[in-house]
């Protein structure tokens, strides 16, 4: 057997048959990252909790900690969202847009240069 076989636990087993993250909205481009805070003595971490929190150790959207780990996206979601739960991972927040309009000039350029290609 190997990856032609498919995966050994099924993917409802792993959310253990959740199909919505809890109390956090987790699209395909939002960006986690480790909390830097340990797991209570109470939770428990299945190896697919273990590994989306390690490659949380550096900030990762949704989409690729998916690609990552080979499951479906709607599992991902669901076990990203017990890390963030139980305060494992956050979000990584961008900073507000500015009220700032872009410098024209710089469209300019830019629009030329897309222009050449």
């Amino acid at each position: 057997m190997g990856r032609e076989a498919g995966p050994l636990v099924r993917p409802y087993t792993m959310t253990r048959g959740r199909t919505q993250p809890r109390g956090v909205r987790l699209d395909l481009v939002t960006i986690l990252v480790v909390s830097g805070r340990g797991p209570a003595e109470n939770v428990r971490l299945s190896s697919e909790h273990r590994r989306l929190l390690d490659l949380c150790r550096r900030p990762s959207t949704t989409a690729d900690l998916a690609s990552e780990v080979e499951l479906p996206f709607r599992v991902v979601q669901v076990l990203l969202g017990d890390l963030y739960h139980h305060g494992l991972i956050e979000e990584v927040r961008q900073p507000a847009a500015s009220n700032q309009r872009p410098d024209a000039h710089l469209l300019m350029r830019v629009l030329d240069e897309l222009r050449h290609l």
